[in-house]
């Protein structure tokens, strides 16, 4: 058994509006610089991403991968702690499905998980069969029915394909998102819901708000960057102490016992900009409350507004707000650390002093995410100052 943190749902460069430096090479870097020992590969049912990470990637533990050395980066040797990571890649992708059911259009976006090349490989033949163009965007746009495409997943992978519903609230493309998704996960997976163990939460809602929902109990809640350039790794990520493999990864997912996985790594989900209701082209951002009185239409231009994560959670949820249901798992919510830095230095996060004082920080102490979590607070003041340590202690409360 090992601690590690793991982020399953990225982007590769083959995806729409994502940067070109999603290429392995890249994430085994900035895996390395953040703390993250496993990570997803994304958009796996892309044959030429497919083909990129065979070349570059070699066998690992079962079910896991490493990068090649050839491939490393070299700029690692400025960070001798990251250079000690162990980094492994897991086959992952997300789908985007649109289809009619019950009377309406669904957009309902659900990630994979595949234990080797050949499920992968299979899998994707039998999308093409279906006529689905899996050439156009490392992320699909299929039209199946997301049952039928669980039910797809299981059979050509004799079950071993891992199928998790992604960012569940998200208004326009989720199970459960205002625009298009359904009230419950058994309305859209039917009688292949027991085959959905865990959901996925999505920058813009965090355990205590899913949790207002009893009805996904059942449910691990399960966190993950979805992340478009290699910097944005880890924003969210999950906890676990396991083997380091891809079927001791699932079983501890699929069991969501607490010492097999101790929770989630979490943005504030007021920092998602899905998180309130809204109408982006007016830069309108509003609570549920003030929504219903303004009769869900945009003060600015009287079309609808679109219904964020929270109204949502809030039509759904079956306890009373603030009561919850059962929290399983701990989690911590984070701000990334280049932002802490930023307001210290009164400059954007991309600043070159952010950089050369993000760069101090993780020669002294190693990598972003554990220097957020649990690194004694005398340390950081002592590499960084003490305005980051005091900013990492208010964080670290709240």
């Amino acid at each position: 058994m090992m601690k590690f943190i793991a982020d399953f749902h990225i982007h590769s460069h083959f995806s729409i509006a994502t940067s070109s430096r999603l290429v392995p090479e890249w994430l085994d870097y900035w895996a390395r610089l953040k703390g993250v020992t496993v990570v997803g590969t994304g958009d796996f049912t892309h044959p030429g991403w497919l083909q990129e990470l065979k070349e570059k990637l070699e066998p690992a533990e079962p079910g896991l991968f490493r990068l090649r050395e050839r491939f490393r980066k070299g700029e690692l040797t400025a960070f001798p702690r990251a250079l000690e990571r162990t980094v492994r890649f897991m086959l992952t992708g997300e789908i985007s499905s649109i289809y009619k059911k019950n009377g309406r259009v669904r957009k309902v976006h659900s990630l994979l998980f595949a234990p080797d090349w050949g499920t992968v490989e299979k899998l994707q033949r039998e999308l093409k069969a279906l006529k689905g163009n899996i050439t156009s965007d490392g992320r699909p746009i299929l039209r199946i029915d997301s049952r039928e495409l669980l039910k797809l997943a299981l059979d050509v992978s004799g079950g071993s394909i891992f199928f998790v519903p992604a960012h569940i609230w998200t208004p326009w493309f989720s199970v459960l998102g205002g625009k298009s998704g359904f009230d419950s996960i058994e309305e859209c997976f039917e009688d292949l819901s027991p085959y959905i163990y865990a959901v996925e939460t999505g920058l813009s809602s965090d355990p205590p708000m899913n949790r207002m929902c009893r009805f996904l109990d059942r449910y691990t809640l399960i966190s993950n960057s979805d992340a478009h350039s290699p910097e944005k790794i880890g924003r969210e990520a999950n906890l676990f102490e396991a083997e380091l493999s891809y079927g001791s990864i699932v079983k501890a997912i699929q069991e969501g016992t607490s010492s097999r996985f101790p929770g989630t790594l979490e943005f504030f989900p007021q920092e998602g900009k899905y998180h309130f209701d809204g109408h982006r082209k007016c830069a309108i951002r509003l609570h549920p409350d003030e929504a219903i009185r303004l009769g869900g239409i945009c003060p600015t231009c009287g079309k609808p507004l679109t219904i964020g994560v929270l109204n949502r959670v809030l039509q759904l949820k079956d306890v009373k707000e603030g009561n919850g249901g059962e929290l399983r798992h701990p989690f911590h919510t984070l701000i990334p650390i280049r932002e802490i830095m930023a307001e210290i230095l009164r400059t954007g996060p991309e600043a070159k002093k952010v950089d050369e004082f993000h760069s101090h920080l993780l020669k002294e102490l190693g990598p972003e995410l554990p220097i957020l979590i649990d690194a004694p607070i005398d340390e950081i003041r002592r590499a960084g100052g003490d305005e980051l340590a005091e900013g990492v202690s208010r964080m670290r409360r709240g």
